[in-house]
């Protein structure tokens, strides 16, 4: 039985404009994933005073740190307002400042909002499991949780509680014991864990909120522009593809003599050794005047004028011209 055609025009409406829903969903999966593995194949406490604090942090918020850096570097718009420049079309006015100060704090807010998906994912997972928080708090548990009124002193207390996340190094006698404080350390970061996410659900559903409130646009109107920027972009990075291979093709022409993927190719050129030299290397981006950049060295050869004639006759496959090619 097939799908009803209601059905098949109704998913691909459904879905166009939530992009970044999806997108932050499939994140937030991966995360879960990679905490998942991540714990069960490198995280070992240390079971050692001083050392389980330091080894269940590092573990906490080491990832979540190179998780945001992350999100901030594959975020198109990061670069975008790092590289950008106030247009000179602008006219000077303490309103345009304003109104760009308010750009700026909306676009950085939209991309902190993306960056913070897998980071705050790994967070409210590895609270949730528990397991860097009992390493990590585990020797600095009240020691009404040890037993009363243990004959040991306090240095020795606190190394048999910093033990207690390793079971074969706690004592028989002592196991009541460490199972009251797992499970009370355990509470804690569930706990912890779930405050964090109806916190951050609660923050994301209230700034989308005030984000409608005080948008100048109708919903249907929002919805239309969201789907104009989206199609701009697309035929933005298609039309950028085909330009750029068309301006390159005009270099390649004038260093080869031919366009690649061309039939019957009635002559190539040969370039010089000095010609070789010049397009080989490192490059860099050049500044040729005020408005125009060089891109790279062929582009740069390719602009500086008239090129010596050496070329070689290929009608059809002749030896000679396979020999050249070769």
């Amino acid at each position: 039985m097939g799908i009803p055609n209601f059905v098949q025009l109704t998913w691909p409406a459904f879905l166009k404009g939530k992009e970044v829903v999806i997108a932050n969903a499939i994140i937030a999966i991966l995360t879960i994933g990679g905490q998942q593995l991540f714990s069960f194949f490198t995280f070992s406490c240390p079971c050692h005073v001083g050392q389980n604090l330091i080894y269940g942090l590092a573990f906490l918020g080491v990832p979540a740190l190179i998780l945001l850096v992350v999100g901030y570097a594959l975020n198109n718009q990061t670069w975008r307002l790092v590289t950008g420049k106030r247009s000179p079309l602008q006219a000077e006015g303490t309103q345009n400042q304003l109104l760009q100060c308010k750009l700026t704090c909306f676009v950085l807010c939209s991309i902190t909002g993306r960056a913070l998906v897998a980071p705050v994912t790994w967070l409210a997972v590895t609270l949730i499991n528990g397991s860097y928080y009992v390493c990590a708090m585990s020797e600095y548990v009240s020691v009404y949780y040890y037993g009363a009124n243990p004959n040991v002193t306090a240095s020795d207390r606190k190394k048999i509680l910093a033990a207690f996340p390793c079971s074969q190094l706690v004592p028989p006698e002592l196991s009541r014991a460490r199972d009251e404080v797992i499970l009370l350390l355990r509470y804690q970061s569930q706990v912890a864990g779930w405050l964090l996410i109806a916190v951050v659900v609660i923050t994301v559903f209230l700034s989308y909120c005030l984000a409608s409130c005080f948008s100048p646009l109708s919903f249907l109107h929002f919805r239309y522009w969201t789907s104009y920027v989206h199609n701009e972009q697309e035929l933005f990075d298609e039309a950028t593809d085909q330009h750029s291979k068309l301006y390159a093709i005009q270099h390649i022409r004038k260093f080869f003599g031919f366009v690649p993927g061309s039939e019957n190719v009635g002559e190539i050129r040969i370039p010089s050794l000095r010609e070789w030299q010049a397009i080989s290397g490192l490059a860099f981006l050049k500044l040729v005047d005020e408005e125009h950049y060089d891109y790279s060295l062929l582009h740069d050869w390719a602009l500086k004028g008239s090129v010596d004639r050496k070329y070689l006759k290929c009608d059809g496959l002749r030896p000679d011209c396979l020999i050249a090619l070769l």
